[in-house]
């Protein structure tokens, strides 16, 4: 399983249910990573998500007390029940996409987290744990800075040394 998610420069990834940035080519990397593949995500995340609906071209599994009633989505409504529908696809093709406290549950599981780094503070609501700060993380990967939109962003991958594997 894997995590993507942009971040601003304090590992803030929101701000009033929303993304803080428009970022033309984040959003390409997002949807070409996880065109075809499985998206886990919280209630709030998919009601954020245009029109309130599941990502098209993509199996749709919302984590949610509550059923929710929409095509495209299998919900599951605890971690167990999550882990047993995720038995069903590769690994690889998992991308947990939010919010904060699924990414902090989901983390650890996470062989990569692929993180947009926005050097900006975008006044976010709403943070995830700081990758460099956790030695648990080793930064793998990070591309050279490019301008999106008026932001500078750099598409790093990090590697978790030790996942849990007690899916």
């Amino acid at each position: 399983m894997k995590a993507i998610l942009h971040a601003d420069k304090k590992w803030g990834i929101g701000k009033g249910n929303d993304l803080m940035f428009s970022l033309p080519q984040d959003m390409k990397f997002f949807r070409e990573t996880t065109r075809g593949k499985v998206v886990v995500m919280g209630l709030n995340t998919l009601r954020s998500l245009p029109g309130g609906n599941p990502l098209k071209n993509r199996v749709n599994i919302v984590l949610s007390p509550e059923e929710v009633k929409k095509d495209g989505v299998v919900t599951v409504h605890d971690f167990g029940e999550l882990f047993e529908e995720l038995k069903k696809y590769p690994p690889d093709d998992v991308f947990v996409i939010g919010g904060a406290s699924v990414y902090r549950a989901l983390f650890p599981y996470c062989s990569e987290i692929l993180v947009t780094r926005v050097d900006a503070d975008g006044g976010a609501d709403v943070f995830v744990t700081n990758l460099d700060e956790d030695e648990r993380y080793v930064l793998q990967s990070e591309s050279e800075p490019v301008e999106d939109n008026g932001q500078i962003i750099r598409f790093c991958t990090y590697r978790n040394i030790a996942p849990l594997t007690d899916l």
